[in-house]
């Protein structure tokens, strides 16, 4: 009965995001028959776009590295990366540049985004667009096989955001330690009880530990409806009683008893890494293939989702509504979601961040580059994406969770 609530809340929330995004298409062919695609590029050249992304990987900072060479090559556009910690401080100064006055002077051109930052975003009227389905790479994204690329946390993305790569949770362990690593959130409690103080989750509004969350309410959630709708006061006791429930019964059990919790995904992976912990996990399904090979975790990690599905969204590329430099802005992300940038960016020796396209859209010679062998660490079995619940739930889960649990 469990499993087919399951599969029938997945179905309804399919269907519920394809009737969302059927208007999506029409929106972003009214702007593409305004906007000429040469008469953007032309206008692109000698323009700087100045992208705020967070600036906390080093492959990622070299990735963007390399994408502004080519884009000062083949589009005479300079790539400026401000490296932010939190995009959330960037939408506060995109509103207070609006509350201002300054309507097409601010200081951010295009900014990596998702969730919550970008629900905050389009309601206040802060998005430029549409825009994003008019980019001519746009052809090649898998808006079939990937829904969440039209679907932001269950809100309509409607040409605001261009999609620009996947995420999942994802599980790591080393075989040789841990040969059974538990595939379900009742499994996960059932381990830690046996193994006590060997497991552990980041610390929320962390949003690797706010994504353990969520996950857990997905999976103990007999009708997940209400999730995929914007929050609403009156059902959320009911709605979140199974998880606070499921943590009360999980917190003795982990790492110090549940009474401090590491403050990021990367400090668990060290935990992991120096035999401190049992398990690790991550939102890129190739992270411990990338350990890995930069030699900082064995060849016998390996990494596993749970079998019912893990939380899967889609991360995206906005234009703010004051950018100065549209036009560049949207060259940016069209090279950021054509193939050659996108294959680029999937290989696990340069980023690992898995592709929103389909190489059933491209050219045999585009679609070979995405052929790379398996490397040791990756995902073997790939469980299917459980949409993430509307953006509007996060702040309250977390506040609620703070209350609980973070004294």
């Amino acid at each position: 009965m469990k499993a087919s609530m399951t599969n029938l809340n997945r179905r309804q929330f399919s269907r519920n995001a394809l009737m969302m995004a059927t208007s999506l298409p029409l929106a972003a062919q009214s702007f593409a028959q305004s906007s000429n695609w040469g008469d953007i590029e032309r206008k692109a050249r000698g323009q700087t776009v100045v992208f705020n992304a967070w600036g906390g990987s080093e492959q990622i900072n070299a990735y963007l590295a390399w994408a502004g060479s080519e884009l000062q090559k083949q589009h005479g556009v300079t790539l400026q990366h401000v490296k932010v910690t939190d995009t959330a401080d960037v939408v506060k100064r995109v509103r207070n540049e609006k509350a201002a006055g300054r309507s097409s002077d601010g200081s951010v051109d295009l900014v990596w985004i998702n969730g919550e930052n970008f629900l905050t975003m389009k309601r206040e009227a802060m998005l430029f667009g549409p825009w994003a389905e008019s980019l001519p790479s746009f052809k090649y994204v898998d808006v079939d096989g990937k829904p969440t690329t039209r679907i932001d946390f269950a809100e309509p993305v409607q040409g605001l955001e261009a999609p620009w790569g996947m995420a999942q949770l994802t599980f790591f362990a080393d075989r040789r330690k841990t040969p059974n690593p538990p595939r379900s959130t009742q499994a996960l409690l059932e381990f830690a009880k046996a193994n006590s103080g060997r497991v552990t989750y980041s610390k929320p509004p962390n949003f690797h530990g706010t994504t353990f969350l969520k996950q857990a309410l997905m999976d103990l959630s007999a009708d997940r409806a209400p999730l995929y709708k914007p929050y609403e006061a009156a059902a959320f006791a009911k709605t979140t009683e199974p998880l606070w429930k499921h943590l009360d019964a999980l917190h003795p059990h982990l790492w110090r008893g549940g009474k401090q919790f590491p403050a990021s995904a990367d400090a668990i992976r060290q935990m992991m890494a120096d035999g401190e912990l049992s398990l690790a996990f991550t939102f890129n399904p190739n992270e411990a293939a990338n350990e890995i090979a930069a030699g900082r975790l064995p060849a016998s990690v390996v990494s596993y989702q749970f079998d019912s599905g893990t939380i899967g969204n889609t991360h995206f590329l906005a234009i703010p509504f004051n950018s100065k430099v549209k036009e560049g802005s949207q060259v940016v992300a069209n090279f950021l979601l054509s193939p050659t940038a996108q294959a680029r960016k999937s290989d696990i020796k340069v980023w690992g961040d898995p592709t929103v396209l389909t190489s059933a859209k491209m050219n045999p010679q585009d679609a070979a580059l995405f052929n790379t062998a398996r490397a040791a660490g990756q995902v073997e079995k790939f469980a299917s994406v459980i949409p993430e619940p509307h953006g509007s739930w996060v702040d309250p889960i977390e506040k609620e969770w703070l209350r609980r649990y973070g004294a």
